[in-house]
């Protein structure tokens, strides 16, 4: 009954946020089950008119359609990722085979797409304004993607292949939360992780206690291979404990093992990939990317690699100089190189990251660095909303207005780890923006800072403060994107450009006004001192090397296994050994600097949206570094340049050609120079 289940009830709360207080996990199926009855109605009220397809009664009704459907996944699928009881996981893997089935039912509606293609067909004797054409033109291209235009057959057999794949990749993303929660290392002294702060150590013993482990310290892992704190553990032994844990998981060989799921998502996308045309899983996705193809993501990839490979082995040197002056000296490990990063940071610089920690208290980076950027570029404005409530008691809820004053939509922040969100950090819609369903924007952040002893402060590390700026462009990207059609709603982009504008952000966390009045002192109200201001930006492209080298290793990592064709891709594989090659290949298999994501942890790829498209980050940094040039020479933080920004890209969508919008912010295509400049490779 719609009136016994408030998924099915329209929320009365302020911008359409779902009344989470009401929501039971036993609620969930059945009002997926009404939302799918309606949509399939929806559709067939569209397929059955009898009349020609015109604009209003084929592409109106149904960006129209499916309007519940889409309120109740976006607020499933935010406590999904963020909140995974075990009830909502197994609701997870019950939903994820229907889910598909019924996208499929849509996608491939051979009915809705004659409709769709006589448009296309039309195009140029419609009288259409440039979104309108260009929603005809991305509806007919995804759903001839999808497969739309095959035989019943070949359908078939695509459909069940999506089923399946669904069922794997959320079984990929339940091991690996839970591998992720069994691996965290227990120490049982505090005298184990000495270098880390007071307010570290009280999460450590928090994490313990929630685990009922009174007396003792716990680190949980991160997403990522390696953790913040193995850059200031002094305890050699105890660095090597938390890597060995973390680049454990899912290969262990138990229930949480992710080497045979992997090894089937591989196997299925390449069939998949085979009977929509193309060679490959890549060649498939990157057809619809703006890369366009496997082959100009593997020149960049290569292009790259080469001199961050030569500037790693150069840090490298410079670490093992520094061990080898120690009275007891060993050959550099993985678990090693932070920690003498850092300290080859303070010999060059004489600058300790870490000891930064008291001038980025989070309240502070959240209101007075994040929000007063946003402030000062765009004008908008934030109101904490503590009447309102989110689906975590850790989470909190803010209104946006306009400078002119009129409502903007609302921003949701998640910011503490916990046992059952998945890791990593990022953004997600609940509701969309939508002038055809009158329709403003909530949006979520994501991250997983550990939370500190009830009563202590939160304490950022500078990654922690570029993640928080990092996720906030994906927000305001959500929030700003003005359009008519839910379909090009937020950050519904091509994937390798939906991280350009959360990169562009980041360049105001060292911006002097923004640092400023962000970074004081927890205790003192001090400023960071202007000296170790500019230390930080002098070190900005410090262990680049590094850091290009196990972003790379990553994103070849993901294009090797998808660049299997059907037959190599039903070998039985070995995955530690096909890594290996694939690294070798690239010139990337330095022991010293482990890849970013091994595959069996490797959730943007085996769960996530971001399969042959891990590129993705590198890709959209030539426009993010040339953004940033472009700001810097046009009078950095001002409103004139904002408000362009906002207008002729975030503003857009995806309503326009994501490349065609930066040509009309930029006057011109991107250049590479920039981000050659900024990762430390110009020759």
């Amino acid at each position: 009954m719609a009136s016994e289940n408030p998924l099915l009830s329209p929320t009365t709360l302020p911008y359409g946020l779902p009344d989470y207080a009401a929501i039971r996990p036993e609620h969930y199926l059945p009002a997926f089950d009404a939302a799918f009855a309606a949509h399939k109605a929806e559709i067939a009220s569209i397929t059955r008119v009898r009349s020609m397809p015109t604009f209003e009664n084929t592409m109106i009704p149904l960006e129209s359609s499916g309007r519940l459907l889409g309120d109740v996944a976006r607020t499933f699928y935010t406590v999904s990722s963020a909140d995974a009881t075990d009830d909502i996981q197994h609701i997870e893997e019950t939903l994820a085979p229907l889910m598909s089935a019924h996208q499929d039912s849509i996608q491939l509606d051979a009915h809705l797409y004659w409709r769709i293609k006589t448009l296309h067909e039309q195009l140029d004797t419609l009288d259409l304004d440039p979104e309108q054409r260009y929603l005809v033109e991305r509806h007919f291209r995804e759903m001839s993607h999808a497969g739309a235009g095959l035989d019943d057959d070949a359908k078939a057999k695509v459909t069940a292949i999506n089923e399946r794949l669904s069922t794997l990749t959320t079984t990929f993303e339940k091991n690996l939360l839970a591998d992720t929660n069994d691996l965290a290392v227990v120490f049982d002294s505090a005298a184990d992780l000495d270098g880390l702060t007071e307010g570290e150590l009280s999460a450590a013993a928090q994490a313990a206690a929630d685990r009922g482990l009174d007396g003792k310290w716990v680190v949980t892992l991160t997403l990522f291979t390696g953790h913040p704190y193995l850059s200031s553990l002094t305890n050699r032994d105890s660095r090597r404990r938390i890597m060995d844990a973390s680049r454990a998981r899912g290969s262990r060989g138990n229930a949480h093992d992710n080497g045979v799921v992997l090894r089937e998502i591989v196997r299925l996308r390449a069939e998949r990939a085979a009977l929509l045309g193309y060679d490959t899983h890549a060649a498939y996705i990157t057809s619809d990317e703006t890369a366009g193809s496997p082959e100009a993501v593997h020149d960049l990839l290569r292009r790259l690699a080469v001199p961050a490979a030569e500037n790693a082995r150069r840090e490298q040197a410079a670490l093992q100089a520094i061990i080898d002056a120690e009275a007891e000296p060993f050959a550099l490990e993985a678990h090693d190189w932070a920690f003498y990063t850092e300290k080859v940071r303070k010999a060059r610089y004489d600058l300790d990251t870490a000891a930064l920690r008291p001038w980025f208290e989070a309240e502070r980076v959240l209101q007075d660095g994040v929000f007063r950027a946003a402030t000062e570029l765009y004008g908008v404005t934030f109101t904490e909303r503590t009447d309102l409530a989110g689906y975590h008691p850790d989470t909190r809820v803010f209104e946006l207005h306009n400078a002119d004053g009129s409502a903007l939509g609302l921003f949701v922040l998640d910011l503490y780890t916990r046992d059952s969100k998945r890791g990593g950090a990022w953004m997600n819609s609940i509701v969309l923006q939508s002038r055809l369903r009158g329709t403003d924007p909530i949006v979520v952040n994501n991250l997983n800072v550990s939370k500190p002893a009830a009563g202590q402060p939160t304490l950022l590390t500078l990654d922690e403060v570029t993640t928080l700026f990092h996720e906030f462009g994906h927000a305001l990207h959500g929030l700003f994107a003005t359009v008519t059609y839910p379909h090009f709603a937020g950050t519904n982009v091509f994937r390798d450009f939906v991280e350009f504008p959360s990169q562009v952000n980041e360049m105001w966390i060292y911006w002097p006004e923004i640092l400023a009045n962000y970074a004081k002192h927890i205790e003192t109200g001090e400023p960071l001192p202007a000296d170790v201001v500019e230390k930080l930006t002098a070190s900005e492209a410090f262990n680049q090397g590094f850091a290009t080298s196990e972003y790379l290793a990553a994103s070849w990592i993901d294009q090797a296994w998808h660049s299997l064709d059907a037959d190599a891709a039903a070998a039985d594989l070995d995955v530690a050994a096909f890594e290996a090659t694939a690294l070798a290949d690239i010139g990337l298999d330095n022991p010293a600097v482990p890849t970013r994501y091994s595959s069996t942890y490797f959730a943007h790829v085996f769960s996530g949206g971001y399969s042959a498209g891990y590129y993705s980050y590198i890709w959209s940094e030539v426009l993010d570094a040339d953004t940033v040039e472009w700001f810097r020479s046009n009078g950095g933080l001002t409103r004139e340049n904002g408000d362009r920004f906002r207008t002729r890209l975030l503003g857009v969508g995806g309503s326009k050609d994501p490349l065609e919008a930066y040509r009309d912010f930029r006057g011109r295509d991107a250049e590479i120079e920039p981000l050659l400049k900024r990762r430390g490779l110009a020759a």
